[in-house]
């Protein structure tokens, strides 16, 4: 089983898994691009009239996890929507892996897509397929795979998931915390540069939200992907971020590590803090 490079890229594609830690040097972890693989500069976008992201600017360097905070309807979800080229901005520049893809055409965000991969809240798995068929999607047809290469990159990712247990299940039968997991799969299978997350914990018990923070976690270390994670659970937040963006009626009002927005004295940030804290922490007492 070969390295892992160049999935949907054109070029062979081969498989593996990332080396311990311990085996890394700074070597490995130096990148030739551009530090920030994601920059919003002063963008703007309105609904009817209703200014939904006003002028908010941000980064997130490579290799890093950045968690966007905020309360229901500020515009979190709509700044993944504009790096995927789903939206596009009103005013300001959108920038992907040192590229300016503010007015990219689709054919353009193709090519983005193939290395920032999206995890929905749905899952937006295929119905018809079995969970080891979603998961080895991206993979079919690829270059220089063969099915004993696929099968056995699948067999990890499902360990690492934990989901090896239901590979042969249809999404249908599965909870609504499996099927995330088996997106987060999927997306990982397509050997993505960067990972944008929306609200990979909701619509699920305390227990189940704990348990994706721990999954994401894992994949965190693993594999070093820079990753957007749109949330308002700060345990998750606390868990996974290197960075945070909190969103208040459309801008930016804290930008930086987590222990300054854990330490913030803004008083609209300390009564977010507070009511979050009010939701019993099940997934660490139990």
């Amino acid at each position: 089983m070969t390295d892992i490079l160049n999935i949907n890229r054109g070029g062979p594609t081969k498989l593996s898994f990332p080396r311990a830690a311990s085996e890394l040097t700074v070597q490995d972890y130096a990148d030739p691009r551009e530090e920030n693989f994601f920059e919003f500069r002063d963008v703007c976008k309105a609904f009817d009239e209703r200014l939904v992201l006003d002028h908010v600017s941000f980064s997130v360097k490579q290799g890093e996890t950045c968690v966007i905070m905020g309360r229901s309807g500020v515009g979190k979800s709509v700044t993944l929507k504009h790096i995927m080229g789903f939206l596009k901005a009103d005013s300001g520049r959108v920038i992907v892996d040192g590229e300016d893809v503010t007015n990219y055409t689709e054919e353009q965000f193709a090519e983005v897509r193939r290395k920032v991969t999206m995890v929905f809240q749905s899952g937006a798995l295929f119905d018809s397929l079995t969970v080891r068929e979603n998961i080895s999607f991206p993979l079919d047809g690829q270059p220089g795979l063969t099915p004993e290469d696929i099968d056995e990159y699948v067999a990890k990712i499902a360990r690492l998931l934990e989901v090896n247990d239901v590979l042969d299940k249809l999404p249908s039968e599965l909870s609504t915390g499996m099927k995330r997991a088996v997106a987060i799969g999927r997306a990982f299978a397509q050997n993505p540069e960067a990972i944008l997350y929306d609200e990979p914990t909701t619509m699920v018990d305390p227990i189940m939200a704990g348990h994706m923070g721990d999954l994401i976690l894992r994949l965190k270390e693993a594999f070093h992907k820079t990753s957007i994670v749109v949330t308002h659970d700060t345990r998750l937040a606390k868990k996974l971020a290197d960075t945070v963006v909190f969103l208040q009626e459309g801008r930016v009002t804290y930008f930086g590590p987590w222990g300054g927005f854990e330490n913030s004295d803004d008083p609209f940030i300390v009564n977010f803090r507070k009511q979050d804290e009010l939701i019993p922490a099940l997934d660490e007492t139990l």
